[in-house]
């Protein structure tokens, strides 16, 4: 018998700090760099975005997945035991040692499951997605938790005006089972692609065992991000329009066949430029980075569990996720609820 994947419930949890532009703008003022609230909202979209208290328990990586997780097996009707692989997108694990999908395992007791760190950056969820779509696909495996989790404030530059403003935590979670392949609710293809010739473009210098932390670099905040926005802001309109159109050719559909279009939440302005190209009208378009700014593998499944739970998805609806990260990484993922 051949399978397909199907998510059958979602989740997201934030941390209980908000953080507006003005508290940025005071933040940074401390050490005499100039910014303010419209300056923010005019380049990103962005009005505020939560963070992690540090020292708390509560708001770790895994705990904020621990809260999406939980409120996805809610709406999916399952139990921690249910679940057979745990895939954990993430670039702020709680520890290197061990993953923090195995923190999680263990917080949640889904013994019966082995699990998974896995870094693609802002792509994250959706390489996850991927994963878990061919796991089930082959047999393998029934249940499958994936969860995009980031604590970013752990990472930032605070002398980096133009990265700073950005970033957010938070966590999303699905439950991905098995189906029929002839299902009519089911991922219909999943898309990805890396290029490692743009790493410049967004990074972390020191961390990793090519360059160990030292005071020195500390100083330097060699670990924290670094990126060129720029850049960036050309490369992510490229590629998630060209991303989108993909899924869609695969699928043989075209762009007003789409219910919702479910983007990484980056910036604003590279969201609406991807919808002019894909002439994808803003009404269809699932946006929340005002609210959460940018957090990295969890924009995707909390804006997913957000617009399945305040009704916009609905069921049989065609929905197309798309997303762009370090690496460079990029990936799509469309599927009929």
């Amino acid at each position: 018998m051949e399978y397909a994947a199907k998510i059958t419930g979602t989740g997201s949890a934030f941390p209980q700090k908000r953080v507006s532009n003005t508290d940025i703008s005071q933040k940074l003022a401390q050490s005499g760099i100039e910014t303010s609230d419209s300056w923010i909202r005019e380049r990103t979209g962005i009005a505020e975005r939560r963070m992690s208290t540090p020292g708390n328990s509560e708001e770790h990586n895994s705990s904020l997945g621990l809260a999406a997780a939980l409120n996805a097996l809610k709406m999916a009707g399952k139990t921690p035991l249910d679940i057979d692989q745990i895939i954990y997108a993430t670039c702020t694990p709680d520890t290197i040692i061990p993953s923090t999908a195995c923190w999680l395992q263990h917080k949640l007791g889904a013994v019966k499951a082995w699990g998974m760190d896995l870094n693609a950056a802002c792509s994250g969820f959706i390489y996850g997605l991927s994963i878990a779509d061919q796991f089930i696909r082959t047999g393998q495996v029934k249940t499958c938790l994936v969860i995009g989790a980031e604590v970013l404030s752990s990472i930032i530059n605070w002398e980096d005006r133009s990265s700073c403003i950005l970033f957010g935590d938070g966590a999303g979670a699905a439950i991905v089972e098995r189906t029929q392949e002839t299902s009519a609710h089911r991922i219909l293809s999943t898309h990805l692609l890396s290029d490692g010739n743009l790493w410049e473009m967004l990074h972390v210098p020191a961390g990793g065992s090519a360059q160990p932390v030292t005071p020195e670099m500390i100083l330097q905040n060699l670990n924290k991000i670094h990126m060129n926005g720029r850049e960036i802001f050309k490369v992510a309109v490229r590629t998630l329009s060209s991303f989108a159109v993909k899924a869609l050719k695969k699928n043989q559909m075209t762009v007003d066949m789409l219910d919702w279009f479910v983007p990484h939440q980056a910036n604003i302005r590279i969201i609406e430029a991807v919808a002019k190209r894909l002439n994808l009208p803003m009404e269809k378009v699932l946006v929340n980075v005002d609210r959460y700014g940018n957090t990295s593998s969890a924009t995707v499944p909390s804006m997913l569990d957000e617009a399945v739970r305040d009704g916009r998805i609905q069921k049989g609806q065609t929905v197309l996720l798309d997303a762009f990260g370090a690496g460079l990484t990029y990936g799509a993922v469309l599927m009929r609820w």
